[in-house]
């Protein structure tokens, strides 16, 4: 049922075991730039996170309050809900086992509060390969419970290939599709936004944006750097007019490509743990994007400044305590900072 070919589905568990390291690490940019300066006088302050689940928690996490503070800063907050909403799973062997995800509503409303992030203020992509875990009536129930909660969602098949939310004065399209289904491909399709094809994006639907984002569900799991045919997605989704891309699914921290005038983040890792308790340390890396865009009448919609803010997630009896990686004591903040520095060259904690 799933679009998985073989040779992932047998690098699954030991990338997972063993996050890697290969591949092409040429041409990636600094994890943090001003690209207009002097800045604008107005800007509007968009915050990315990574995939958001249940799987390895029981309840809410404890945040840093520095990271709860960053979030609260943002105008939007963009993140991936990996993990369907619903009363109770209907996939209850696969659930226990962490290869279908849930999470309740009361959950995700709780992660919320904990970290700072306002509701009215939150977008959630569904274009991942796990929004059908509970069915097609758990995804129908992920719908109505977000809606429920007042939280805007992308990446669903009613909603088109791109979907348009305002942020402050601004109006950002957000292009959010999955590579990667779990279930068929007639089912699927026909719920969860895969439409990675920009040119096949109606013109209308991108007309009146003052930025276009994209939020794809690519590449390949527990790898640090893109795979070329994830790069050079990013390089057609460039060239026809998108300038912010920020990635899922990897669940690890990936490097930030200069395409253009384009700013792509293959992937910021998870925001709550979405493989199972026992995750090895790098993992457990994440990042939040902050993007700072003009609202300036002469630079309206470009990027003014963006920077990934790295941390840690600590599993705690039975939840997670998120830290930045600066804050992080011992042999794990050496392995940390040992490991950005590998990703981001030139890389120091605290940075």
């Amino acid at each position: 049922m799933s679009n998985y070919p073989l040779s992932y589905k047998l690098s699954w568990l030991p990338r997972f075991l063993k996050p890697s390291l290969g591949g092409d690490g040429n041409g990636f940019a600094a994890p943090a730039a001003t690209l207009i300066d002097p800045p604008p006088a107005r800007t509007v302050r968009l915050a990315f996170i990574g995939d958001i689940s249940a799987v390895a928690n029981r309840t809410a996490p404890e945040c840093d309050p520095a990271l709860a503070a960053l979030l609260g800063s943002a105008d939007l907050v963009v993140g991936n809900c990996e993990s369907p909403i619903v009363a109770g799973p209907s996939a209850v062997m696969g659930t226990r086992l962490g290869t279908h995800h849930a999470m309740t509503e009361r959950f995700l409303a709780d992660v919320l509060a904990a970290v700072g992030i306002v509701r009215d203020k939150l977008v959630l992509s569904l274009a991942n390969n796990h929004m059908l875990d509970q069915g097609v009536a758990g995804f129908e129930e992920t719908v109505a419970a977000l809606k429920g909660l007042g939280i805007r969602t992308i990446g669903t098949a009613a909603g088109g290939p791109v979907q348009h939310h305002a942020a402050g004065p601004l109006t950002i399209g957000f292009a959010a599709f999955t590579l990667w289904r779990n279930a068929g491909e007639a089912e699927f399709q026909a719920r969860v936004s895969m439409a990675s094809d920009p040119d096949e994006w109606p013109r209308e639907s991108i007309a009146g944006v003052d930025l276009l984002c994209a939020a794809p569900h690519w590449d390949w799991e527990f790898r640090h750097l893109p795979r070329p045919a994830t790069r050079a997605l990013a390089r057609r989704l460039a060239a026809c007019g998108v300038r912010l891309i920020a990635g899922h699914h990897a669940h690890v921290v990936q490097p930030v490509e200069r395409i253009g005038d384009a700013l792509v983040a293959y992937s910021l890792g998870d925001f709550l743990g979405t493989a199972f308790a026992a995750q090895p340390w790098p993992g457990r890396m994440g990042s939040i994007l902050v993007v700072d865009v003009s609202a300036d009448a002469a630079t309206r919609g470009a990027i003014a400044a963006y920077r990934m803010h790295f941390f840690m997630r600590l599993a705690i009896g039975g939840h997670e305590r998120l830290l930045p990686v600066e804050a992080v004591g011992g042999s794990l903040k050496r392995k940390a900072a040992e490991r950005m520095s590998a990703i981001f060259p030139g890389w120091e904690a605290g940075c």
